[in-house]
This record gives structure tokens, C-alpha cells and sequence, in this order.
């Protein structure tokens, strides 16, 4: 089976058959937000038109929901379907890195329609394997998959997502996690230092803690403080006016400043670890994705040898983790794309 070519469950596509309906998708994050409408039949579906915002400049979803509507208030919508970022239960959700309360029912009168589903964003993510092309997706270790294994995706950015799929001899059927706020286990003397150094920031350290996008100016402030790596005046006065874990993550790829550099080995170092957690508890033989919006930025570093061997690094199970084929989805919308798919064809009412 090819990671591009992966047969998911969306069982609603054949009961549309001479029917039309548009759908709006979103993917909701704690930083950015997309949206997009699509037209859907049982031929395919077509994006129309899209749009980004700013997660942090709306106090609820419904009103950035209200200000895109209006945009488009010459658009009938038949479904919604929306990707968030935190666990959903029966049509609800806080999200997790945003002060935001999502409830289904709400925006179905705010938007007049009688669908409307939520569904964790590796969920999304999971379905957006549907509309992706080759070119969306980079295999950095072929493995040797195994035929119906189930399917693990890790994807960092704001926070950290998990998630999985299962075969059930017909179809992939995606599933959420909350993985990601399980506990960082380190196991280096370095790794307890980072971990006494977060704890105090954090109390509770989670692999979020570690390798979602803010680990990555923790890890450098760790060097820093307590390792006694030098600070360049110039990265701290590009803090300012930048994202620092964007500065950090570019400085370290351009080996522009070494105390980066060695910030986003130990980052690529711990996404390996996290990664191999994942794929055992999953027992994810049948391929493991990055997706979310570290990887795609950073191919270069988790081309080399620190990710797979660290990957490989995991007591007593190297010849299934050896198997495991693993590729980074480099199409930033992907969510955005299977929020579409679900919202299409994966709801049969």
C-alpha cells in the first residue's frame, strides 16, 4: 500500500449520487484559523474559495464565523465540518490552546444549517490523506509497511496532536488521541536537567511541553540558563518582533548560531522519541506521518541521522520500529482538506 493511496472510510460519497452540497470546512488552531467552502457530488469535491485568520484576534468562534458568512452570504451551506484542537464530546469542545467554547447545535442556527460536525484535528488531519498528491508527502524512510498495519500521525505546532488510524479489512477509520499531554519521560542526565528546568515553568511537563512549537524556545532558554550557552544580541533583539521558536528554529537551520543548532538537534531528538512512543503504543506498522506545521519547515533536519536513530532508539522492539515506513505531509492544509472530505462524504445522514 502506498502512504499517498490510502483508502479511508467516507461511506456518506455514495449517497449523495446526483445531489450537489457546499460545505464549510475549517481547521481551528490556537494561532491561525482556515476556513474554506467546497462543492461536493459524487464525482469529487472542489474548493472554492478560502480564508486565514488569526485565532487570538476573535473572542469566540462565532464571531469569526459570522464575519466570513457575511463574506459569503450568496452561499447556501448545507454542512459544516471543523477540525479543532481538543477533545470533542457530543458536538462540544474547549479548545485547548485557546479560550475559545464550541458547541455544534449553536452554530448550526448561527449559520442556518441542520449539519454541523466537530472532529479533532488529527482526525482532519487523518482524512486529508484523501485529497493529497505525491508531492504533498515526503518519505524519509521506506520501511516495510505492513499490509492493513495501522497508521500513526504526530503533528507539532501550537500543541502537540496524536493520532491514529485502524483498518478494518475494507477501510482506514481515523481516531484522536490525547497523547500529547502524557508525561515527557526523559532518560539522559541532559534530559532530567531539561525536564527540573520545565517543571519549574510548568509543573506538569508533557511531550507538548517538549516538542510543540514553544518547547523550542524552552529547549534554547535551557541551553542557555543552565548549560551556560552563549545568547546572541542579535537573536534576542529578532525575539521582539518575531515568534522566538520561529527564529530559533531558522537560526539552527542556517546554522547561523550554534546555541540554535544545538536547541533544534535536541528538538528533533525528542519528536524522534515522542514519534517511536507513538508508534509502539499504536503498534503502528503500517506507517507513521509528521504532519502539523514543524515538519514541513524542518525536512532538512529530520532527513538526518539524529531523528532515525533516535527513532530507532526504543529498548527492544528496533525491528518493528525498522518497518515502519515514515513520511512528513508537507501540505500545511491538510486538516483543512479532511475537515472538507468529512464534511463531504463521511457523514451519511
Amino acid at each position: 500500500m502506498s502512504l499517498t493511496k490510502i483508502p479511508l472510510s467516507l461511506p456518506g460519497k455514495s449517497k449523495l449520487k446526483k445531489k450537489t452540497i457546499n460545505v464549510l470546512a475549517g481547521d481551528i488552531g490556537g494561532t491561525k484559523t482556515n476556513l474554506a467552502l467546497f462543492k461536493a457530488d459524487v464525482n469529487g469535491i472542489e474548493q472554492v474559495t478560502e480564508s486565514s485568520f488569526q485565532s487570538s484576534k476573535f473572542s469566540s468562534f462565532e464571531d469569526m464565523l459570522k464575519e466570513f458568512l457575511a463574506a459569503h452570504d450568496n452561499i447556501k451551506l448545507d454542512r459544516i465540518c471543523l477540525g479543532v484542537a481538543g477533545p470533542v464530546f457530543q458536538g462540544k469542545v474547549e479548545l485547548t490552546n485557546l479560550s475559545w467554547y464550541i458547541d455544534a447545535s449553536a452554530l448550526a442556527k448561527l449559520a442556518k444549517t441542520k449539519s454541523v460536525t466537530l472532529i479533532n484535528d488529527l482526525e482532519a488531519t487523518a482524512f486529508g490523506l484523501a485529497g493529497l498528491s505525491e508531492n504533498d508527502i515526503i518519505m524519509i524512510h521506506p520501511g516495510a509497511a505492513e499490509q492493513g498495519g495501522n497508521l500513526a500521525i504526530l503533528a507539532p505546532g501550537t500543541g502537540l496532536g496524536e493520532g491514529g488510524l485502524y483498518w478494518d479489512g475494507k477501510s482506514y477509520f481515523p481516531f484522536p488521541t490525547e497523547g500529547g499531554h502524557s508525561d515527557y519521560s526523559p532518560r539522559t542526565e541532559f534530559d532530567l536537567e531539561l525536564y527540573s528546568f520545565l517543571q519549574k515553568r510548568y509543573e506538569v511537563v508533557s511531550w507538548e511541553k517538549v516538542i510543540a512549537g514553544p518547547g523550542i524556545r524552552d529547549i534554547y532558554d535551557f541551553l542557555c540558563e543552565v548549560k551556560k550557552r552563549p545568547r546572541q544580541e542579535w537573536l534576542m533583539r529578532a525575539f521582539e518582533n518575531q515568534d522566538p521558536s520561529a527564529v530559533i528554529s531558522e537560526s539552527g537551520l542556517a546554522e547561523s548560531d550554534p546555541t540554535c543548532s544545538e536547541a533544534m538537534q535536541n528538538y528533533v531528538r525528542y519528536l524522534a522519541r515522542e514519534s517511536s512512543n507513538l508508534v509502539l503504543k499504536l503498534k503502528a506498522t503500517g506507517g507513521l506521518f509528521l504532519g502539523g506545521g514543524i515538519p514541513p519547515k524542518i525536512t532538512s533536519l529530520l532527513q538526518q541521522n539524529v531523528f532515525y536513530d533516535n527513532f530507532l532508539d526504543c529498548d527492544r522492539m528496533q525491528d518493528l520500529i525498522r518497518k515502519v515506513p515514515v513520511a512528513i505531509l508537507l501540505n500545511d492544509k491538510t486538516a483543512l482538506i479532511g475537515a472538507g472530505y468529512y464534511g463531504s462524504y463521511g457523514i451519511t445522514k
